[in-house]
């Protein structure tokens, strides 16, 4: 006597999939991201290293740059570190977050 398995977990369709459906056409679905983007993106992540570094590391040892925001990032001893955790615990945060959604997803 064979034992039929009975399915339990019902395939869920991606998020792609429910936001662009498999029967549109293929000029309607977006194609890759474009090279402006990602440098873009460099750009951006270059320039809050470049920001981030001068106010926890450097305004202590370059004088008044002249720049508002540049020196009030240097006269704050307090909120300056505040982006700075936050992307850390954020992260943290995240993963946790995506692991344990993945857990739950396929217990």
């Amino acid at each position: 006597m064979a034992i039929r398995h009975r399915r339990t977990h019902k395939s869920q369709p991606s998020w792609f999939d429910k936001v662009f459906p498999p029967n549109r056409s293929k000029e309607a679905r977006p194609g890759p991201p474009s090279p402006a983007a990602g440098y873009a993106l460099i750009a951006a992540s270059v320039a809050f290293l470049l920001v981030g570094s001068y106010a926890v590391f450097f305004s202590a040892l370059v004088p008044v740059t002249g720049v508002w925001l540049l020196d009030v990032m240097a006269r704050d001893t307090h909120y300056k570190y505040l982006v700075i955790i936050l992307i850390s615990s954020g992260t943290g945060f995240v993963i946790a977050n995506w692991v344990g959604w993945q857990y739950y997803r396929n217990s």
